[in-house]
């Protein structure tokens, strides 16, 4: 036996924003193991380019850290069928106040493959058009703006380390920023 197959999968714990599985696996070879899994719906992020070359950056409270960061603009997926395109739209609207007049795909990444299948689409939104912001009930957010080179010094520095922050400003920077 050269394969992997999950003989069972049991929720051990359904969240408002995940859900918590155990998975029965058979391993190559034939014995079982547990392996725990988180399920998420999805998110969507946003590099918000201004026109003066900019990029908004939304700073937050962020629980797991105990902290404030400073990320990308982005959220959660309302359910797995949403287009994740849709949601980085809404996200960047509701967070900066902004539209996108342009939205383009940038990369898309799994944050923690271990345990989690939790996929993120990050996109690049120019010709920002100004709107209103709209956060939710639990959200208080500061919109700062950057120049592209000082963010990129941050992740250096260990000043942002939010995954899909530094997979977004470094994929953005490389594809945009380096020709």
């Amino acid at each position: 036996m050269d394969e992997y197959k999950r003989l069972k999968r049991e929720l051990m714990y359904h969240g408002v924003l995940v859900d918590f599985y155990q998975d029965t696996m058979r391993m190559p070879g034939g014995h079982e193991v547990k392996w725990d899994l988180i399920s998420h719906k999805g998110a969507a992020a946003v590099v918000a380019v201004k026109d003066d070359g900019t990029l908004f950056m939304v700073r937050q409270y962020r629980n797991p850290l105990g902290r404030m960061t400073l990320e990308i603009p982005a959220g959660g997926l309302n359910s797995r069928e949403e287009p994740p395109i849709a949601c980085a739209k809404r996200e960047l609207e509701e967070e900066t106040g902004y539209r996108a007049g342009k939205i383009e795909p940038l990369i898309d990444i799994f944050t923690t493959v271990a345990f989690c299948d939790e996929k993120i689409s990050i996109y690049v939104a120019t010709d920002l058009i100004p709107s209103k912001q709209n956060l939710d009930e639990d959200e208080f957010i500061n919109v700062e703006s950057y120049k592209i080179e000082d963010l990129i010094q941050m992740i250096y520095d260990g000043k942002i380390q939010d995954s899909k922050t530094v997979s977004g400003l470094m994929t953005y920077y490389h594809k945009y920023c380096c020709k």
